[in-house]
């Protein structure tokens, strides 16, 4: 019996019009042949993320001010010492819904996919959310809702300047010592997949750092795989650890083992 004939013998309101039930072989083959397009989606995703991190970059020339927990702060304050800032502008201000209990629903959802910041930060990149929102309400709304990411008050014309006075949108920027440079914008639908630590990477200028990567020449890039650790275990500046590079290595050499062989 299918999945809708059940659920029309139980009495549901409404009979699903499911895909077929088949056997393992008929299901293994129909995934394998999904897989073919996942990976070309896959491919065209990286080639589309090299192709970013050549986008020409926009100097940024106002001063613009924030205030944060520790008082007034500058953009080139927002990196906190990286060389790449990301900056979401979620809407928490008085007018918006929820206010002053809730920020925006859809900027919340945003806001509870966010992984560790600490990745992020082991690849010299800061993400910041701001808002008009006083401080005292963004502390108390993040405290409510579990949020640990840097959060700022916008005080001036940023979130208009960068086109995120009416809607969100995620804006990425790269220092050059005391200069800023508008690397890339993504808004609207962009931003649903925001918050895992590879898609906040891929919108970057320097990308994932990793060797396989398609980057301009000189980028940095260190071993796929080698930088990773434990969110309390990153230490500036210190050589990955002995035991998880020998993993890696291992389970990279499996993985190739298990790929067809090239064709000559």
């Amino acid at each position: 019996m299918t999945p809708s004939a059940e659920n029309e013998r139980k009495g549901g309101q409404t009979a699903m019009h499911t895909p077929p039930v088949v056997s393992r072989e008929a299901w293994e083959a129909a995934r394998e042949q999904l897989l073919v397009k996942e990976k070309a989606h896959t491919r065209a995703r990286d080639a589309l993320a090299a192709e970013r991190r050549r986008m020409p970059w926009m100097a940024v020339e106002p001063a613009y001010a924030f205030e944060g927990p520790a008082g007034k702060a500058s953009l080139l304050d927002l990196f906190d010492g990286r060389r790449q800032l990301i900056v979401y502008r979620a809407f928490f201000e008085p007018g918006v819904f929820g206010w002053p209990d809730h920020a925006c629903r859809g900027c919340s959802m945003v806001a509870d996919q966010v992984a560790h910041v600490a990745h992020l930060n082991a690849r010299d990149t800061t993400l910041v959310f701001v808002s008009r929102a006083p401080q005292a309400d963004i502390a108390r709304l993040k405290a409510r809702m579990g949020w640990d990411m840097p959060w700022f008050t916008v005080t001036d014309s940023f979130d208009a300047d960068f086109g995120v006075d009416e809607w969100h949108g995620t804006n990425v920027f790269y220092r050059d010592g005391d200069h800023v440079f508008r690397t890339y914008f993504i808004n609207n639908r962009g931003d649903e997949q925001m918050g895992n630590t590879w898609n906040y990477l891929d919108i970057t200028p320097l990308g994932r750092q990793e060797v396989w990567e398609d980057s301009p020449e000189r980028y940095p890039q260190t071993p796929t795989y080698k930088w990773w650790n434990w969110h309390d275990s990153y230490v500036a500046d210190a050589a990955p650890d002995k035991k998880w590079v020998e993993v890696s290595d291992a389970g990279e050499a499996a993985f190739r083992n298990q790929q067809p062989a090239a064709k000559p």
